[in-house]
């Protein structure tokens, strides 16, 4: 049981992957009005600050959206397949049925 839960840790949830990604945006927003401001005010550290931060912000925007991509993409290879092996052991993939919505599991195979 503990590989499984050591991979749920590290992969976030696809919304958690989507608040972050949200966070990084605000943050290059708020780094460029604060670029923005120190120039209006003549204040090169606050100009430095808000562009440098903004900067960064929109460089891990990138690199998650990126992510978010690799790891839909992998997921969408491993439902593909009918029967996976792991640890030694094969599962079968199954439809699972929960509140209307249709999803896929894979089942230890007996």
């Amino acid at each position: 049981m503990a590989p499984s839960f050591a991979v749920a840790q590290h992969h976030p949830t696809k919304a958690q992957q989507q608040k972050d990604k949200n966070n990084w945006r605000n943050l290059s927003i708020a780094g460029g009005a604060l670029g923005v401001i120190g120039l209006l005010k003549h204040n090169a550290l606050l100009t430095e600050l808000g562009i440098g931060g903004g900067l960064y912000s929109v460089y891990r925007y990138e690199q998650d959206r990126k992510g978010q991509s690799k790891v839909d993409r992998r997921r969408a290879a491993l439902f593909s397949h009918t029967r996976i092996k792991q640890n030694g052991h094969w599962y079968n993939r199954k439809t699972v049925t929960r509140n209307g919505h249709k999803y896929f599991a894979f089942v230890k195979a007996k």
